[in-house]
């Protein structure tokens, strides 16, 4: 019996062993197909790469950025009013912020009459000029007078007609004319130089006081705060019957229809980027439904680190070698803004198309003309004008009409 058991075992080692030599071919071409795939997984790998993939670089550190247009008192006063609100939608040149002006008010009246009162004044010495003039042709004429008195006198004297005491007297006389011409002179020239080489609205007494005003009236102005741009409310903080400072930071206002997307890159990602660059980009907001288009606009100049208030020093000890990253400002297709809003701060994902290689690292032209602007502030200092002008016709005008009325 065990002999049996012993030889059937032999025989189904046999037949194992037959068997065995299909199943490793079978495993073996298993492996075979197995490597070429990956052989041609990598190859097709490489070649996107080689071909499309290293043309691009990517990176989630991006956020959108825009303007905070601080709205900031440039006088003093206490809040009376508030016309906007976070959120709120305003229009450049609304009204957002009202000062008490009862202070500026008195001010600019007394600016007001300062300067009608100065004008009045160097109206004043130009008709001294005139005066002096008219007391220095009567000066020469009795000059005159005296000399030819003088000069009959003389003769007479050397006839033996008069006495030589009488010649003394008309000496003395000619003497005092020649005084008087030179004192009334000297008051002349005294007084033209008050007034030489200039007009009313020239003169450097006006000019003051007509300074004075227009400064008064801007303060005035001024107590009414209103949007240097179109924009939404954002961070407001002051509150009706607060007695705000110059500079106090009230409000801003964030123009969205004006923003961009600050993309942190790494310092390695670098090398081929270049202004102009088409980009990709993806806001977490709306996902992957929505893609905007734009432009590199501009390469940092520095890493955050180099300008923050502790940079990073071998020396102080606070030095870790990491790799950098340099902001990168892609400029935003308005088309899309329009279409799906932003908001500051929120995350992107960019993705830049380093194809074309021939834009420049910097921006190699200096920008002459202002980014940003605002006009809402140009008519204040006109209108100011507007009222010295006034201010100075009307005086100078009631002074003449004065001096004509005594002729």
């Amino acid at each position: 019996m065990a002999d049996m058991n012993t030889q059937a075992e032999q025989a189904d080692k046999q037949s194992g062993a037959g068997a065995r030599p299909p199943r490793q071919g079978k495993r073996r071409f298993l492996l075979l197909i197995l490597l070429a795939i990956v052989v041609l997984a990598a190859v097709a790998f490489g070649l996107y790469y080689w071909l499309d993939a290293r043309f691009y670089e990517s990176t989630d550190d991006a956020y959108v950025n825009g303007n905070l247009v601080q709205i900031t008192p440039q006088v003093a006063g206490t809040v009376t009013s508030i016309t906007a609100d976070d959120g709120d939608f305003v229009k450049k040149g609304q009204v957002l912020v009202r000062l008490d002006p009862s202070d500026t008010i008195v001010a600019q009246e007394n600016a007001e009459a300062n300067l009608a009162q100065v004008v009045r004044q160097v109206r004043g010495l130009y008709s001294n000029v005139a005066n002096y003039r008219s007391l220095l042709a009567a000066r020469k004429i009795e000059l005159q007078r005296a000399k030819d008195d003088y000069d009959r006198r003389a003769n007479l004297a050397r006839d033996g007609a008069i006495s030589q005491e009488e010649l003394s007297h008309a000496r003395d006389a000619l003497t005092s004319a020649e005084t008087a011409l030179s004192g009334a002179q000297q008051q002349l020239n005294t007084t033209t130089a008050l007034v030489d080489d200039t007009t009313i609205a020239t003169h450097p007494d006006v000019k003051a006081a007509a300074a004075k005003l227009r400064q008064a009236y801007l303060d005035h102005v001024r107590s009414t705060l209103v949007a240097p741009v179109s924009g939404y409310v954002a961070k407001r903080s002051v509150q009706v019957g607060s007695r705000v400072q110059p500079g106090t930071a009230l409000m801003a206002v964030v123009p969205l229809d004006d923003v961009w997307v600050d993309a942190n890159f790494k310092e390695t990602q670098l090398v081929d980027m270049r202004i102009g660059q088409p980009v990709e980009i993806d806001a977490d907001l709306y996902g992957d439904k929505v893609t905007y288009h734009g432009k590199v606009e501009s390469l940092g100049v520095g890493t955050g680190s180099a300008f923050s208030l502790l940079p990073a020093q071998n020396a102080s000890g606070n030095w870790i070698k990491i790799v950098q990253r340099l902001p990168v400002r892609i400029h935003l297709d308005q088309k899309d803004l329009d279409k799906y809003p932003l908001r500051i701060g929120l995350s992107t994902d960019v993705t830049v198309d380093l194809h074309d290689q021939s834009g420049a690292v910097l921006s190699p032209h200096a920008r002459l003309k202002p980014r940003f602007s605002t006009d809402v502030y140009d008519h204040q200092l006109a209108e100011a004008d507007q009222l010295v002008t006034r201010i100075i016709h009307e005086n100078n005008s009631q002074a003449r009409d004065a001096g004509q009325e005594q002729k």
